[in-house]
C-alpha cells in the first residue's frame, strides 16, 4: 500500500488543521493505522493510532484531548483531526500502516508540514 499524506500548513496557536492520509494500492481495511511527527534533532513521536476496523484507538499523552484520529475505509482514508494546536506540535506529521498490530510499523507515508505560530 502507498500512503499520502496531507493537509498541513501554517496555524496559530489555538487554531486547528485536520490531515488526510489517503492509501491507494491495498484497501486501507487490511491495516492497522497511526500517525506519528517528527521535528529535527528529535526522534520520531507517537501520535495517534487506530486499529484495523476502527476498534482500538490511542494518543500520545499530550494529544489526549486535543486531537482525533478516525478512519474511512470505503474512501481508503485516514484523519487527524488537531484541535487546540500548541507551536510545541510543530514538526513533519506522517502516515504509518501495518498489518500485525503488535508488530512496528513498517509502511510509512512522505510527511505533511505542520507549523503552528505563537
Amino acid at each position: 500500500v502507498q500512503l499520502q499524506a496531507s493537509g498541513g500548513g501554517l496555524v496559530q496557536a489555538g487554531g486547528s488543521l485536520r490531515l488526510t492520509c489517503v492509501a491507494s494500492g491495498r484497501p486501507l481495511r487490511g491495516y492497522h493505522m497511526g500517525w506519528f511527527r517528527q521535528t529535527p534533532g528529535k526522534e520520531r513521536e507517537f501520535v495517534a493510532s487506530i486499529s484495523r476496523g476502527g476498534g482500538g484507538i490511542d494518543f500520545g499523552d499530550s494529544m489526549k484531548g486535543r486531537f482525533t484520529i478516525s478512519r474511512d475505509d470505503a474512501k481508503n482514508t485516514m484523519y487527524l483531526q488537531m484541535n487546540s494546536l500548541e507551536p510545541e506540535d510543530t514538526a513533519v506529521y506522517y502516515c504509518a500502516a501495518k498489518t500485525i498490530l503488535t508488530s512496528p510499523y513498517n509502511l510509512w507515508g512522505q510527511g505533511t508540514q505542520v507549523t503552528v505560530s505563537s
